[in-house]
């Protein structure tokens, strides 16, 4: 194999990397939002006690997302 494409193609990795592992935090958010969702549909009087829920595993679960990309910064060299 040429040397110019090996070369590119370990240049680009960093970039794949981080998008299969942002699929994580995706999935995540969207089952935090889905269970809010499915809770208040079934208890609608309960929707005030559990926003706060929802806010904090949508931002733990961010925080990760964030961690994974500057950790593959700083990894990166």
């Amino acid at each position: 194999m040429d040397a110019s494409v090996l070369a590119a193609v370990e240049g680009s990795t960093a970039a794949i990397g981080y998008g299969l592992a942002a699929i994580g935090p995706g999935i995540g958010v969207g089952l935090v939002f889905a269970a809010y969702i499915q809770s208040t549909a079934r208890q609608p009087e309960s929707s005030r006690m559990t926003l706060p829920y929802v806010w904090i595993g949508f931002a733990v679960i961010e925080a990760l997302a964030l961690l994974g990309i500057a950790f593959g910064f700083i990894w990166a060299g």
